[in-house]
């Protein structure tokens, strides 16, 4: 699958045309990413907070299942770079009325729009999309199912980056709710692919899923044991809408055992940071004193998401620009 989303997602000179999944990108490709959210990343202290990039170019944001968060993020981004937006909640639209995915996708098209933002909760729906737009379309994975949520997990890259400077020296553990989390998923294959020296993943031997050493990351279920001496520490939220079955036995068991306070965050390096995607289960996977303390990235986390989707965004249309002035 990974050849497949490469050829999708990167076109003959390399250039991003979707933007879908970490897997099967190249190293060079997610720095660049990294590096053009650097230029962005001063926008928003501006007197004009715009640039003007994709000025006349239509963002849709279409998405299947609700997110505040992302959505609002990819609109801002959009918007600084001078987008017209278009907002449509798709499980309240059309699609309900019996119009099939592919019909909505032909009539946003025959709006002339430039780009669809897609959050779906089947996993593939970006992919599907993607395959079946007007070649002239981006699409970018706004999180689909538990398969992948790309932009989040190089916010996450960005974040690091910002506070830790190269991936070569670090070691990283993702503590939670890994099995039904897209952006842990993203967030290995970034971790591995931009070269963490460790990466590993700390949580109950039910939220883990089988064979995820494959990935190249180390697996711990205590949770002392699997921060010690990490430089970052990512959180996951528990998923409890996507699980099956009672696979925690209460919310205050998985605090004792796996939510992170200061006493358990004692284990880490004094300098480590601690970042969650959001949004914050306090009391569950994390200690209030920890979510505000001096080593939580949270908030930051945020605002540099504007900057790595107005990367995104610029640099897929983009592609799709030079390759109409390049006859195709």
């Amino acid at each position: 699958m990974a050849s497949t989303d490469h050829t999708l997602q990167v076109d003959a000179h390399g250039r991003l045309k979707h933007f879908l999944t970490i897997d099967g990108l190249e190293r060079e490709l997610l720095i660049n990413i990294l590096d053009t959210a650097e230029s962005f990343a001063g926008v928003g202290e501006r007197a004009v907070k715009k640039v003007p990039l994709l000025r006349g170019k239509t963002i849709v944001n279409l998405f299947f299942e609700p997110s505040t968060r992302t959505r609002t993020t990819f609109e801002l981004a959009a918007k600084r770079l001078s987008a017209d937006v278009l907002n449509i909640n798709a499980s309240t639209s059309s699609t309900t009325k019996g119009e099939s995915l592919l019909d909505t996708l032909r009539t946003l098209e025959a709006m002339h729009c430039d780009m669809f933002v897609v959050r779906h909760a089947q996993s593939g729906a970006a992919h599907f999309i993607a395959r079946h737009a007007a070649p002239h379309i981006s699409v970018i994975n706004g999180g689909d199912g538990r398969h992948a949520h790309p932009t989040q997990a190089m916010l996450d890259m960005f974040t690091i980056r910002r506070h830790k400077g190269e991936f070569a020296s670090l070691k990283v553990a993702i503590v939670g709710d890994v099995s039904h989390s897209r952006v842990a998923r993203s967030q290995i294959h970034a971790l591995v692919t931009l070269g963490a020296a460790e990466v590993r993943i700390v949580a109950p031997r039910t939220l883990v899923p089988p064979g995820l050493e494959r990935l190249g990351v180390s697996v711990h279920h205590d949770l002392r044991q699997g921060i010690a001496n990490a430089d970052v520490v990512i959180l996951l939220r528990l998923q409890n809408e996507r699980m099956r079955g009672a696979l925690l036995p209460s919310s205050h068991e998985y605090f004792q055992y796996y939510g992170v306070t200061e006493e358990k965050l004692a284990a880490a390096d004094p300098d480590a940071i601690v970042m969650h995607p959001g949004p914050l289960n306090r009391g569950v996977e994390i200690d209030s004193d920890v979510a505000d303390g001096a080593r939580s990235v949270i908030l930051r986390q945020v605002g540099y998401g504007i900057a790595i989707r107005m990367a995104v965004m610029s640099m897929a249309i983009g592609s799709h620009a030079a390759a109409e002035r390049e006859g195709g």
